[in-house]
C-alpha cells in the first residue's frame, strides 16, 4: 500500500457519521500549513473559488485543467494530511474527460479525494440530466481505478440551490451518485435542522453539508448525523475581512493588531 493509497482510506474512514470530518478550505501552500498545523485537523480540502479567485480568477472554469492540477500540487506538496480537492466538474464536457482529468489530478497531484458538481455551468443551475451526471461520477471512479487510489468522491447535488422546492430530484441524485461511485453526498441547501434529518433518512449514503453563518450549528449538525462540514470560499471571505479590518485599523494610527505578529513559515 503506498502512502498515497493509505490516505486515500483514512480520509475515507474520517467521514463518519455523528462525528463528522471538518474540513477548512485552504488555497495555496501556506493556506494548507497554517490549518493543517492547527490542532485537531486531520484533513484539508481545497475550494475552487478560493483557488480562482486568489489568481484574479471567476470560479467556474475560471481555470483549465493544468492550472487546476498544478494548483492542487501546490496544495498537497505542502503538508502531509490526506488532501481533497474541489475540482469543479472535472475540467471536461463528456465523461471521458472527466475520466482522464480525474486520473491525471490522482497522479500529478497527490490528491485523495474530489469534489464533483453537477451543474452544467457557474451558476448552480441548470444541472447536467441525472443519468449525464451519475455518468460522470461512475467515470471521475474509473479514473480513480485507472490510477490505483480508492479517491474519496464527494458528488455534489446543486438542485435545491436552484430550485429549493425540488426534493425529490435532488434526493433522487443522491442516491444516483451514491449508485455510480460516490463516497459521499454533498448536498447544497439543506438549510434547517428538518432539511438535514430528511436528508440523512432519504439519501443511503453519507451526507456532507456547507457550513456558513445562520446555517444548522456544527454540534446539531454531528447530532443529526452529518459525516462532514466544509465552507468553501467562505474561509477566504473570513481571512479578507481580518485582513481588511486590521487595514481599516492601521490606516487610522489605531493599535497593532496582536495577530500582526503571527509567526509562519513555509
Amino acid at each position: 500500500m503506498t502512502d498515497q493509497h493509505a490516505k486515500a482510506v483514512l480520509l475515507n474512514s474520517l467521514h463518519e457519521p455523528g462525528s463528522p470530518l471538518i474540513v477548512t478550505n485552504v488555497w495555496d501552500a501556506i493556506t494548507a500549513k497554517v490549518v493543517s498545523e492547527a490542532p485537531g485537523v486531520v484533513a484539508l480540502a481545497s475550494a475552487s473559488h478560493s483557488v480562482s479567485n486568489v489568481r484574479g480568477l471567476e470560479d467556474g472554469g475560471g481555470l483549465d485543467v493544468d492550472e487546476a492540477i498544478a494548483a492542487a500540487k501546490i496544495i498537497v506538496g505542502a503538508v502531509d494530511l490526506p488532501v481533497t480537492i474541489d475540482f469543479e466538474k472535472g475540467y471536461a464536457s463528456d465523461a471521458a474527460g472527466v475520466r482522464e482529468n480525474v486520473r491525471r489530478l490522482i497522479v500529478e497531484s497527490g490528491a485523495v479525494g474530489i469534489n464533483l458538481e453537477d451543474s452544467v455551468g457557474a451558476a448552480k443551475a441548470p444541472q447536467f440530466p441525472i443519468e449525464e451526471a451519475a455518468a460522470r461520477v461512475a467515470a471521475a471512479r474509473a479514473g480513480a481505478e485507472d490510477a490505483g487510489i480508492p479517491l474519496v468522491i464527494n458528488a455534489r447535488v446543486d438542485t435545491l440551490a436552484g430550485d429549493p422546492e425540488a426534493w425529490d430530484e435532488a434526493v433522487a441524485r443522491a442516491n444516483a451518485y451514491l449508485e455510480a461511485g460516490a463516497d459521499v453526498v454533498f448536498f447544497l441547501g439543506l438549510g434547517t435542522e428538518e432539511l438535514v434529518a430528511e436528508a440523512i433518512e432519504q439519501v443511503h449514503g453519507r451526507i456532507s453539508v456547507i457550513g456558513y453563518p445562520g446555517a444548522v450549528p456544527l454540534k446539531r449538525l454531528a447530532e443529526l448525523g452529518v459525516s462532514r462540514v466544509s465552507f468553501g470560499p467562505g474561509t477566504l471571505g473570513l481571512t479578507l475581512a481580518a485582513l481588511q479590518r486590521a487595514a481599516t485599523g492601521l490606516t487610522e494610527l489605531g493599535e497593532y493588531p496582536e495577530d500582526l505578529g503571527f509567526s509562519f513559515e513555509l
